[in-house]
């Protein structure tokens, strides 16, 4: 009976789902306490705040890790690192220009992260104010002033380099000029 054990089958099923809803809970828990020091840790005096919680209550969050992250926000706890959004600028794939926000809690690591996952899918990491003149902000997004077209490959590999940000847990939204008004927004 060797190798018919009922909960070891169970067991790397389960293994596998825990792993993806930590990293959605973690990525939740980010949004929740740079929010709430952003804004106040009240959710009915901070909309921001509200829509962050419900989006991960959505996602079947537990009430205690929202409450903690709300706490850490608003300073009630102390230790930890210092969670922030920080923007990159960079070049993908036959030149598309992108902004990368991230939230994270440790700069050198993201920043490292990115930069692997840009040069494996033929992009670079921009010098700060490469790629932002082409990018107006308004209503809190990026838009692209001068759109780019690339060939059907070159946005091929764009599509597995937005696919490998999103599996990256810092990265939340990416901005490009491949087309008029198109943002990605990494959440899954």
């Amino acid at each position: 009976m060797s190798g018919h054990s009922h909960w070891a089958g169970i067991k790397h099923k389960k293994g596998i789902n825990d792993v993806k809803r930590a990293k959605i809970f973690t990525k939740h828990g980010k949004i929740i306490t740079l929010v709430a020091r952003e804004g106040g840790g009240n959710v009915n005096a901070n909309l921001r705040l509200k829509l962050a919680v419900d989006r991960a209550r959505a996602d079947n969050m537990p009430k205690e890790n929202i409450e903690r992250a709300i706490r850490r926000g608003a300073g009630e706890i102390k230790g930890g690192a210092e969670i922030e959004n920080v923007f990159y600028e960079a070049y993908g794939p036959g030149g598309i220009m992108m902004v990368i926000k991230a939230t994270t809690d440790n700069k050198n690591r993201t920043v490292s992260e990115i930069k692997s996952i840009l040069s494996d899918f033929g992009g670079r990491l921009g010098e700060p104010g490469s790629v932002t003149w082409n990018f107006g902000f308004s209503g809190g997004k990026y838009q692209p002033q001068n759109a780019s077209a690339v060939g059907a490959e070159t946005e091929t590999q764009y599509e597995k380099l937005l696919e490998a940000l999103d599996e990256q847990g810092d990265v939340e939204e990416v901005y490009d000029n491949l087309r008029e008004n198109r943002e990605t927004e990494i959440m899954d």
